[in-house]
């Protein structure tokens, strides 16, 4: 009677093991799915983030220091809603809080009372930093922040080369002409961060 009651007892601590062990094999799998799933979010989360800063540079390259030399006619107006929705947070927060506000404000003084020397090619960076600083939340946070944003800087990205590659003659002529090389890969730049960006949210 105690052989059999033992042997009850000591099956019993052996299912009861192998139980235990099972469910810690199924913390682990799951522990490690969990893990590359996390790491998987957090590289796609970083591409993106850096790819919008390349971007985002790309366009105020476009914008500032080569838009003398920019001879095609591409509506070079249009890089300013990409700039605004492309924008990292980061630097967005400080254009539209006070520092933004306070250029904002000197650039419009400058243009009124002191209109020659106010230089052309500032005209455009300025109506950027003045659209930052006084756009409502409904553009500066809901659109800004979500696939809508995305989707028109897509749009300007494409149309911008479309209209680059018409103007220049051709796709291989738009690598030729002077500055071409430059001008060609900082479009295609800003078409590749909304196309990864909108990847992103479908994916």
């Amino acid at each position: 009677m105690g052989k059999k009651s033992y042997l009850a007892t000591r099956t019993g601590q052996e299912e009861a093991t192998d139980l235990i062990v099972s469910d810690l094999k199924d913390v682990m799998f799951t522990a490690k799915k969990l893990a590359n799933h996390a790491i998987k979010l957090a590289s796609w989360g970083f591409g993106t983030t850096l790819l919008q800063w390349i971007a985002s540079f790309a366009a105020i390259y476009l914008l500032i220091l080569d838009r003398t030399n920019w001879k095609t006619n591409i509506l070079t107006a249009l890089l300013i809603p990409y700039i605004f929705f492309s924008l990292p947070s980061f630097l967005f927060n400080i254009l539209s809080g006070e520092v933004g506000k306070w250029i904002a404000f000197v650039a419009v003084v400058l243009r009124l009372f002191f209109p020659r020397r106010f230089p052309d090619w500032l005209e455009l960076p300025g109506a950027l930093i003045l659209l930052i600083a006084v756009a409502p939340s409904l553009f500066s946070s809901t659109i800004r922040n979500d696939w809508i944003g995305v989707a028109i800087c897509l749009g300007i990205a494409c149309y911008l080369l479309q209209e680059h590659i018409r103007a220049s003659g051709g796709f291989r002529n738009s690598f030729t002409k002077a500055n071409g090389i430059s001008n060609t890969i900082g479009i295609i730049v800003l078409l590749v961060y909304p196309a990864w960006a909108l990847a992103t949210y479908i994916l």
